[in-house]
């Protein structure tokens, strides 16, 4: 085995890894005057650390050539700031960190979330997300998801008005 191949087998590990445990696939949906519906729907991965270690954050930047290094700057106790290495752009998610992700398993529970991040995605490929029920279908997904959230867009009155969840029925 070469040693760029032995490279990549060891990068791609380590950022699984990584992301196992500091990682996640997260999609909101959040309010959005300029939009026909007034939601849209906002997928990214996201990886988290403290300031002292931006070099893991810049590694995975620099392999997967997307996303931007984010800093969240702490005013309370703790000793540094917190940065995220976010992937918001359809096009690297669809053209990077999936096909990455489904050639690289995860070994955590994280990996089910994974699953239904590339489901939503798929789903606003087919513009899914542009209607009513295709949005409350994403919603009903994302609400499995991570924390297990309810949704705004399902609690929203306006949605409620509008488009009244039928129940058994996406």
């Amino acid at each position: 085995m070469s040693l760029n191949n032995q490279q990549e087998r060891l990068g791609a590990a380590w950022i699984c890894g990584f992301t196992d445990g500091e990682g996640c696939f997260s999609v909101s949906i959040i309010r959005n005057s300029t939009t026909s519906s007034g939601w849209q729907v906002f997928p990214e991965f996201v990886v988290t650390q403290g300031e002292k270690s931006r070099k893991a954050l810049e590694f995975m930047r620099e392999y997967f050539d997307c996303g931007q290094i984010y800093i969240n700057r702490r005013r309370d106790n703790h000793n540094e700031h917190l940065l995220r290495y976010c992937v918001r752009s359809q096009q690297g998610l669809r053209e990077k960190i999936v096909p990455f992700f489904l050639k690289n398993q995860l070994r955590t529970e994280k990996s089910k979330d994974f699953q239904k991040f590339v489901e939503i995605l798929k789903l606003m490929e087919q513009r899914r997300h542009l209607q009513k029920n295709g949005l409350k279908r994403i919603a009903k997904i994302i609400q499995t998801m991570n924390r297990k959230v309810s949704s705004r867009f399902l609690e929203s009155s306006e949605t409620k008005r509008r488009a009244p969840i039928r129940s058994g029925k996406i």
